[in-house]
């Protein structure tokens, strides 16, 4: 059974209240076997700090006021949370220890990480026995006998076979953060706010399948939600700017929480221990959710200059002083972002190799796309200009920019950067199904397309898919450069996994466009709809479903209030549906659809004058792409026939396919057997149409092939594709070899018809009516 670490930070256990909060959460969210990282309670590890400090000045009165401190805050904890024999324990365990930290510290034996490691085995013991007392089957457990470090290395194998065996039962397991121990047993810490390091680090040695890290905060906001109240709670961020955040010293995830998820699968989110109903926030692997937009502010800190700095430095420092330095160079020198009360020691162990650039600076950094941060940083410099705050130090970077400053950045001065900066613009992620002839031309048109719509809205190209592979960005598609990406980064996928992307992109709107000629990707259809997709189609397979399936389609769409387009599923580019839908909006009834709906079929009849047979005829359009590799396809008229119910069904008919009469083009028996074998009998379709053609000469008409929908007076539907002997004076007979052509005739054109013709087919024409959708459905979603 896949198991969870829950994680629980200081702010979660500050007082016997939130400590019935916490065990709340753990009866209703845990299971036997997985695991609760916590933290020290409250500000414990703060005072362990000064406990610590005092010791090390010699001041015995500062050291033994703030151990009288510790133990009143623990004890009030245990008053509260035990009664009787369980209170009476903990408080001589208690006692216990402080005496042995009373001890050491007389006989000058104290020991730094040994003393700041009682605050997470005060936290584990107190909530693991609270769990037992309430019926939970609970153990509290100290890391140090599953992290074991070497010369500051973790022991991954060691540590995994540690886990094993140490949480091998079907209990609650309430593990310490924060400490591990060395080879030699002696103690040693990860780091300040170290615990969520240990929770992932968990997770990992015991194959977990999610860490919920629950804080304070709802989630991961775009800025401070205490300081700027339309501060962004974002439901998804990816783990490199969630990184990037931590190393910049954002409080929400400490800097080496998601190292131990690399390679992994394991889910990760940051939930409210004080509003348990909120949405979490989900950390996720790259590609699974675009890049989103921070401003995450700095106090009172110090900009140092290195020399010479090596490797691995950096994270001693940040040991050293528990904080998260941010390193970066400029130039081709090394700078460091010190927390103010810590200069000093950093400077002493850097000995003679760092100096002070810039002291008490305040501040911002801005994190975001690296295509938007240029753009971003010359904005923010403009409006921090325009609010006189004085910038004393820039830097950009790859994806963030750094301001330092003289001045703290107060709430209305953050509000103003967050409004200009960051708020949500409206975003369309759009999912290109169909790589084929007209699929390749749209990809090439949104080039131009997606800039000039960009105008409006953000939007972007996140994904390509064929039948057996697709490209995925969740940050969008570089689409000059699109082939590449593909032959780089395509890879192979299910159904289900489309979907589950599909459904993990967090954008304010989506849309897939069909662009296939399948019918097993228009099923999918309720699935994208599920995950809130606008639907585009060319594809003509879900128009012409099962009145029920389609039904239950337009109502799905219709609870979800999302578009479906497909106005290239009959005529390309002409704009059919349009007209159609116009006229009745305006109160119009239609009473009859004629016309030719096949680009394919009209070349042909229109072509054939009797100089040439009609098979060479057909031969010579299938070697010009005209006609399906198979032509009879195209001869069979099943294609027609869906478009005549495409459009039956716009004007409010219930009609299925068999509602349809369908006259071939061809002989019956023609449609046996295979493409060659058709060969050997093609004369049979020559004599076939010969004679059809002489019929429409003997009548003074020419032949076409025609969809023809009629609604009669007595609500009626007479519908048939096939052969049509027209008048020569008519807009069909006439038609240009190639076009399709619309002959509609309603309440207010009965005697004069409205008549649509143009190319029925083509490229281009195809993939700039697909294009004419998206412009609608942007226009809509605005």
């Amino acid at each position: 059974m896949a198991k969870v670490v829950h994680k629980f930070g200081g702010s979660s256990l500050s007082s016997a209240e939130r400590y019935q909060a916490v065990a709340q959460i753990v009866l209703s969210h845990c299971r036997a076997g997985d695991c609760v990282v916590v933290s020290a309670a409250g500000k414990t590890t703060n005072t362990l700090v000064k406990l610590w400090q005092s010791y090390q000045q010699d001041d015995i009165q500062g050291f033994s006021d703030i151990l009288l401190q510790l133990e009143n805050h623990q004890a009030e904890l245990i008053k509260a949370l035990f009664q009787a024999q369980p209170q009476r324990q903990l408080l001589s365990q208690l006692d216990t220890e402080l005496q042995v930290i009373t001890l050491h510290a007389k006989q000058k034996t104290l020991h730094e990480a040994a003393l700041l490691a009682h605050g997470e085995l005060w936290s584990a013991r107190i909530l693991g026995c609270y769990l037992t007392q309430l019926g939970f089957a609970a153990r509290h457990v100290d890391a140090r006998r599953l992290f074991t470090l070497h010369q500051g290395q973790l022991l991954h194998q060691q540590n995994k076979r540690s886990c094993a065996e140490q949480l091998s039962e079907r209990v609650l397991y309430v593990v310490t953060g924060f400490i591990a121990s060395d080879v030699a047993n002696n103690t040693v810490t990860l780091g300040r706010n170290g615990s969520d390091y240990s929770a992932t680090l968990l997770a990992n040695y015991i194959d977990a399948s999610a860490v919920s890290i629950w804080t304070d905060t709802q989630g991961v906001f775009s800025t401070d939600p205490r300081k700027v109240a339309s501060a962004i709670k974002y439901p998804k961020i990816c783990r490199a700017q969630a990184h990037l955040l931590a190393r910049l010293g954002n409080p929400v995830l400490h800097a080496k929480t998601l190292s131990p998820l690399k390679h992994t699968n394991i889910k990760l989110q940051v939930r409210s221990s004080f509003d348990v109903e909120a949405t979490p926030t989900e950390i996720v692997k790259e590609g699974y959710s675009k890049a989103k937009r921070f401003i995450t502010t700095f106090d009172d800190l110090d900009l140092i200059r290195v020399d010479a700095l090596a490797q691995g430095e950096v994270s001693e420092l940040s040991h050293l002083i528990q904080h998260s330095i941010h390193q970066f160079t400029t130039k081709g020198e090394a700078f460091l972002l010190i927390p103010a009360q810590s200069t000093h020691r950093v400077l002493k162990v850097l000995s003679g190799r760092a100096n002070i650039v810039e002291s008490a600076l305040q501040g911002f950094a801005i994190v975001a796309s690296s295509a938007d941060i240029a753009q971003l940083q010359t904005l923010a410099a403009q409006l921090l200009n325009e609010q006189n705050v004085v910038v004393r130090f820039n830097h950009q970077d790859k994806e963030y920019a750094l301001f330092l400053t003289d001045q703290a950045i107060d709430s209305d001065v953050l509000a103003i950067l967050h409004d200009q900066l960051v708020s949500k613009d409206r975003e369309l992620a759009v999912v290109i199904a169909g790589l084929g002839n007209v699929g390749e031309v749209f990809v090439q048109q949104c080039q131009h397309q997606v800039a000039r719509l960009q105008q409006q809205f953000d939007v972007k190209v996140v994904a390509l898919v064929r039948s057996k592979k697709m490209l995925f960005s969740a940050n969008g598609i570089a689409l000059n450069t699109w082939q590449q990406q593909w032959e780089n980064e395509s890879n192979t996928y299910s159904n289900e996994e489309l979907i589950e992307r599909i459904g993990e992109l967090d954008y304010e709107h989506k849309v897939v466009i069909d662009i296939t000629a399948s019918e097993a990707f228009s099923d999918l259809y309720p699935q994208l709809i599920n995950q809130d997709c606008h639907l585009i189609s060319a594809n003509k397979y879900a128009g012409t479903a099962q009145s029920a399936w389609y039904q239950q389609l337009c109502e799905q769409l219709f609870e979800r209030n999302l578009y479906w387009r497909y106005n290239t599923s009959v005529g390309a580019g002409l704009p059919i549906n349009f007209a159609l839908a116009d006229l009745q909006h305006s109160g119009d009834r239609i009473t009859h659809i004629d016309g030719v709906f096949s680009g394919t079929l009209s070349w042909l009849c229109s072509s054939f004058d009797g100089s040439q047979t009609f098979s060479s005829l057909v031969l010579e359009a299938q070697k010009m792409g005209y006609t399906e590799p198979d032509p009879r396809e195209d001869l069979s008229g099943r294609d027609m026939q869906r478009k005549l119910l495409i459009l039956a069904r716009d004007i409010g008919l219930t009609l299925d396919l068999a509602d349809i009469e369908l006259e071939p083009l061809m002989p019956q028996e023609l449609a046996q057997g295979s493409w060659d074998e058709f060969l050997t009998r093609r004369e049979e379709l020559d004599v076939f149409y010969e004679q059809q053609y002489q019929s429409a000469l003997a009548q003074e008409k020419v032949l076409r092939y025609t969809g023809s929908l009629h609604v009669l007076e007595s609500g009626k539907v007479k519908a048939k594709v096939g052969i049509a002997f027209v008048d020569k004076s008519s807009a069909i007979a006439n038609l240009t070899p190639g076009d399709n052509i619309f002959v509609i005739k309603s309440v207010w054109y009965e005697l004069n018809p409205l008549v649509l013709q143009g190319p029925g087919a083509g490229k281009e024409v195809t993939a700039a009516g697909i294009h004419s959708d998206l412009y609608w459905l942007v226009q809509m979603l605005k």
